[in-house]
C-alpha cells in the first residue's frame, strides 16, 4: 500500500493502536490482522482472570508489536 513512514502507514498504526490488527487489515494483510487480533485479545482475556494476571504483559507486548508492524510495513 505505502512505503514506511508514509501517511498510509501512520493511519494503519493509529488503527492498530485502538484495535490490534486493524492496521494490518487496512493495509490488506488479512492473515496478519487475524493473528495480531487473536494474540492480543486472548492475552488480555487471560489477564482478566486473577490466576493468569501476568498475561497482561504479553498482551501489551503483542499490542505494541502490532502497532510497530503496521507502521513499518513496506508493502
Amino acid at each position: 500500500m505505502s512505503e514506511q513512514g508514509s501517511g498510509g502507514n501512520v493511519l494503519a498504526a493509529i488503527c492498530s493502536f485502538f484495535i490490534p490488527g486493524l492496521g494490518q487489515l487496512v493495509q490488506g494483510r488479512v492473515l496478519a490482522a487475524i493473528i495480531f487480533f487473536l494474540l492480543v485479545s486472548v492475552n488480555y482475556a487471560l489477564a482478566a482472570t486473577v490466576l493468569l494476571f501476568f498475561m497482561a504483559a504479553f498482551g501489551f507486548i503483542f499490542h505494541v508489536w502490532a502497532i510497530i508492524n503496521a507502521a513499518r510495513y513496506k508493502g
